[in-house]
């Protein structure tokens, strides 16, 4: 008769351990509606003087892009406040400083900016879950098989 195989060892020594999930904290925060870009004061090399700077048309597209993004509608004060930092380094890459170009990638993947970056944060956006519905059910007036080929059939 065949045996069972050996005893298992005990759970504190195996290899591979399934460890529990840590207990989720949950805090209740309430989301805050996008700041507007604060101005920009630079001092003034010649003069000393600080003056107003304009923040770049592309840096103003990009914050209103993560304004109308569905990931924003969550966002508290204190994420806001990071994205505005990050605006800051938005900037200063647009205009031709690249050493901010590694910390902007960073800070942007922390808020999901990329594909890759909300599958790293586990997001996915409804819209993908409806487009995966709709492949799954076969189009209107198509056969009832899965090629479609249903009224074919073998000849010699």
């Amino acid at each position: 008769m065949a045996g069972r195989g050996p005893t298992p060892k005990p759970a504190a020594s195996r290899a591979r351990r399934n460890k529990p999930d840590a207990a989720l904290r949950v805090i209740v925060a309430e989301p805050v509606k996008q700041p507007t870009l604060p101005q920009i004061w630079e001092r003034n090399a010649k003069t000393g003087k600080r003056q107003r700077v304009p923040w770049p048309a592309e840096t103003r597209r990009w914050w209103k892009m993560w304004g109308d993004s569905p990931l924003s509608a969550e966002f508290t004060s204190t994420d806001w406040s990071e994205l505005l930092i990050t605006a800051r380094l938005h900037a200063a890459v647009v205009d031709g400083d690249l050493k901010h170009a590694a910390e902007l990638r960073l800070r942007v993947a922390k808020f999901g900016a990329t594909p890759e970056d909300r599958a790293r944060l586990r997001i996915t956006f409804a819209a993908a879950d409806d487009a995966e519905a709709k492949r799954s059910t076969p189009p209107s007036g198509a056969s009832g098989t899965a090629t479609g080929y249903g009224d074919l059939r073998a000849v010699d």
